[in-house]
């Protein structure tokens, strides 16, 4: 083998490792992340294709693997395994308790394909990392994952809510947009609330309840940034303390 050759199959590693990831990757995106002409990109493909991956192109759009099609678990390098170990840390210090127990699970079936040598490494430094919250450390809502899932899937939800302003409760129909969170506060839902006609913010530890209605809705064509930028203009930067 060649040091050509060498050189070239961890790029086909981690080109296979690109396919598994995302639904669907470009040869131009290929070619600039790991600095090679898009040609080199093309033969790439092809030795993949000959070795045996059902890679299937689309016309104009880029590249996808086979649907089923399983490929081997990924070895971690060391590095890797102890960035993991990290977030490990922050995320059990936030807010929602479903979070905190998928990414454990998660991060135990990782453990478990990690060398014997990086896995003593990784407990050691678990015990050596101090994540201080700014508040107290208490879980306060469990309905992020099924939030996650009604955003991808593109669900409405019915929630009963406990608005901040007026402390009241209402019931409310919505339809997931995005999520974000605040260090000193819990995770915030962007959705388009059906009762006031417009996107609305709500806290999930202000949502007593929340049900699947198993009703789809139409993606909104605004993206994130956009209603970011649109929100700015309108609360003068204070957009995060409009809560439903």
């Amino acid at each position: 083998m060649g040091s050509a050759d060498i050189k070239r199959l961890p790029r086909l590693t981690a080109i296979l490792t690109q396919l598994q990831t995302k639904r669907l990757v470009t040869s131009t995106e290929l070619a600039k992340k790991f600095a090679v002409s898009t040609r080199t990109i093309y033969r790439d493909i092809k030795a993949l294709e000959q070795s045996g991956v059902p890679i299937i192109t689309e016309e104009g759009k880029g590249y996808t693997i086979m649907e089923g099609y399983k490929i081997p678990p990924v070895m971690f390098t060391e590095n890797e395994a102890m960035a993991l170990i990290t977030v490990e840390q922050l995320v059990l210090k936030n807010k929602d308790s479903s979070l905190i127990k998928e990414y454990s699970e998660a991060v135990n079936k990782i453990k478990a394909v990690l060398k014997t040598v990086t896995k003593d490494k990784t407990e050691i430094l678990a015990k050596r990392i101090i994540v201080k919250p700014q508040i107290k450390n208490d879980t306060s809502s469990s309905h992020l994952i099924e939030i996650q899932n009604a955003l991808t899937d593109y669900k409405v939800l019915e929630v009963t809510y406990k608005s901040e302003s007026k402390n009241e409760i209402t019931k409310r129909h919505i339809e997931p947009f995005a999520i974000y969170h605040n260090p000193s506060e819990n995770w915030t839902l962007i959705a388009f609330c059906l009762l006031r006609k417009e996107f609305r913010l709500f806290r999930t530890d202000r949502i007593i309840h929340l049900t699947d209605t198993n009703k789809h809705f139409t993606p909104h064509k605004i993206t994130l940034q956009e209603y970011l930028e649109e929100a700015r203009k309108k609360y003068f930067n204070t957009s995060d303390k409009q809560l439903s």
